[in-house]
Formats: C-alpha cells, sequence, structure tokens
C-alpha cells in the first residue's frame, strides 16, 4: 500500500502494487530521481480494490519536490 497526503489529508491510495522500482537511465545506467510502479488506485479508500477501480502506472518523486503521476483511471 502507497498513501499520499495533503497535509493531514490522504488524497490517493495505491494497493496490489506489483513492484516499486528505480527508474534507471537508458544511456548512463544512473538511478532517476523517481521511482515507479504498478498498482489498484484506491478511489473510495475502503481498502478493497474495486471491480471499477483498475490497475494503473505511477510514477513517485524522491526528491524536494513532491509529486504523483499517474494515469487517467476514468
Amino acid at each position: 500500500m502507497l498513501e499520499f497526503y495533503a497535509g493531514d489529508k490522504l488524497v490517493r491510495r495505491f494497493i496490489k502494487i506489483d513492484k516499486l522500482s528505480t527508474a534507471m537511465g537508458t544511456d548512463d545506467g544512473k538511478p532517476h530521481s523517481y521511482r515507479f510502479g504498478y498498482g489498484v488506485l484506491e478511489e473510495n479508500f475502503n481498502m478493497i480494490a474495486d471491480p471499477d477501480e483498475k490497475k494503473m502506472y505511477f510514477e513517485v518523486s524522491d526528491f524536494g519536490s513532491n509529486y504523483i503521476f499517474f494515469e487517467n483511471p476514468r
């Protein structure tokens, strides 16, 4: 499970994550400043992968600029 908060409010949760990996450069083989994975975007926060909640690709920043990138689930 991977959770993202805005202050003290839960705003995104991914469950059933296959793996969380560090992106590596194609040419130099050095690690990039983000991690990526595949998981179910758990939209209603009930801790269950409901049939309408889809597994999707996401990226999470490693450094000071906090962000999460993910596909549009709809």
